[in-house]
């Protein structure tokens, strides 16, 4: 198993601004998403990384380019957005009052991926960097790396559903022994200072060893 797993979500688009549901669409980042892709990569200078993989969309391959990884990057298909189907394209309102109590991580979507779906998905992705060696950076989209989160952690993907992650915002997966952890959640440029990303993660290194 990789000896550490980072993940990198990707930065704003105008449907993140917007907050429409963005699956499969291909949509670009923002000059603001770029500009938070640049800041997310402060956290990661210095560290080197055995493996880059990287969604196949658009936004997340702007966002491995602004952290200065695109060139080391593997593109692997497991790593793409969860597919909204009908919903794609819609709000949290517009879904809602299609179906009241909709909850993408317990319901799934027409057309799209079920919670059941994408966690075959994911656990398929858990196997393909399983056997890799040092640490791993996973370049995505939130709602499938919260899904990934989940199992990691052995939970239902429904847990996702609390796993807020902000946009080019930046999470380690680890383990003590067998247990796996959530070694830091949701790092994101719009929670804390620029002049203190790299000093807020590396404060984190080796916490609880």
């Amino acid at each position: 198993m990789a000896d550490s797993i980072w993940l990198l979500r990707h930065g704003d688009t105008s449907w993140t601004r917007a907050q429409r549901h963005a699956g499969r669409r291909d949509v670009p980042l923002t000059r603001t998403g770029r500009a938070q892709a640049r800041r997310a990569g402060l956290t990661l200078v210095g560290r080197r990384f055995t493996h880059v993989l990287v969604s196949p969309q658009v936004r997340a391959i702007e966002t491995c380019r602004m952290i200065g990884h695109e060139q080391d990057a593997q593109v692997c298909d497991e790593l793409v957005e969860w597919d909204y189907g009908e919903y794609e394209g819609l709000t949290d309102e517009e879904t809602e009052e299609l179906r009241p109590g909709w909850n993408l991580f317990r319901h799934g979507c027409p057309g799209g991926e079920s919670p059941g779906q994408v966690r075959a998905r994911v656990e398929r992705l858990l196997e393909i960097v399983a056997p890799l060696h040092g640490p791993c950076l996973l370049v995505s989209h939130g709602k499938l790396l919260r899904a990934l989160a989940s199992r990691w952690l052995s939970s239902d993907v429904a847990l996702g559903s609390v796993l807020p992650m902000d946009p080019a915002a930046i999470s380690l997966l680890e383990r003590d022994g067998e247990r796996p952890l959530l070694r830091l959640w949701n790092l994101a440029p719009s929670l804390v200072r620029a002049g203190s990303l790299v000093e807020v993660a590396t404060a984190g290194d080796g916490a609880g060893s």
